[in-house]
């Protein structure tokens, strides 16, 4: 088996938007789903990890793309393991379409927990360290890895919501990729029309679960740059996340 996994996808119209171009959020669902399939089939999925109480949760997300996909495209996610440690481990993604087109690339960073305590857990302890042998150290992905979210006491409080059923995954909290719809629901329709998503950063720091607030505080870094950190209602940061528009 290829350390390389490759899987199809398609930019359906409902997951597109008024431009006919595919959502950022169903792209990041897109990855997660690759990297399920990828770490599945290699004997470390969620489906085996479940039963010995344990899981895997995204710690950082970067995607940034020269271009998203147009309706009915057809393209492929690749994912692939760059290097893993003993809480943590790497994983890279790049969409590629039919014809070999790179529409963009995406960097992860992953936690292995333990479902009942959520506290980290070691990866090498799993098949004894088996995920060693799927690392890939020379292929290329051409984007930063990104670093912490730098914001300042200035930010600005742009919208407080609710949480509910649909925002929930399987682990029990509010899911990765709802996070990323709603920190880009902050920009309305108009200026979707003049601007478009070149990188999204996201950094999870705490969970949140249905019936949480969730408070969005927004800072320019600079032009077209804007650095949002997200609060839960008992004033525990959540997440920080960086949208970068051309």
């Amino acid at each position: 088996m290829d350390k390389v996994g490759c899987y199809p996808f398609m930019a359906e119209p409902f997951h597109c938007d008024f431009s006919g171009r595919l959502f950022m959020g169903h792209l990041g669902n897109h990855m997660l789903n690759a990297a399920d399939f990828h770490s599945s089939a290699r004997g470390f999925g969620m489906k085996y990890l479940m039963t010995i109480k344990r899981s895997w949760v995204l710690s950082r997300l970067a995607i940034e793309m020269n271009e998203m996909p147009l309706q009915y495209t057809k393209f492929n996610v690749e994912t692939w393991v760059e290097s893993a440690m003993r809480y943590f481990t790497s994983r890279n993604f790049a969409v590629i379409g039919e014809d070999g087109k790179a529409y963009g690339y995406g960097r992860s960073i992953w936690a292995m927990i333990d479902t009942e305590s959520r506290q980290p857990t070691d990866i090498y302890a799993i098949d004894n360290g088996a995920i060693e042998q799927w690392i890939v150290k020379d292929k290329e992905c051409p984007i930063d890895k990104g670093g912490r979210v730098k914001m300042g006491d200035a930010a600005e409080l742009v919208r407080t919501i609710d949480t509910y059923y649909n925002d929930v995954d399987i682990n029990g909290h509010i899911n990765s990729v709802k996070y990323i719809e709603h920190v880009l629901d902050l920009w309305d329709m108009a200026w979707y029309r003049t601007h478009q998503i070149k990188r999204f950063e996201i950094a999870y720091v705490a969970e949140a679960h249905a019936g949480d607030q969730l408070s969005f505080y927004m800072e320019k870094e600079e032009l077209s740059t804007y650095n949002i950190r997200i609060v839960r209602s008992d004033g525990t940061e959540c997440c920080r996340s960086k949208v970068v528009f051309l």
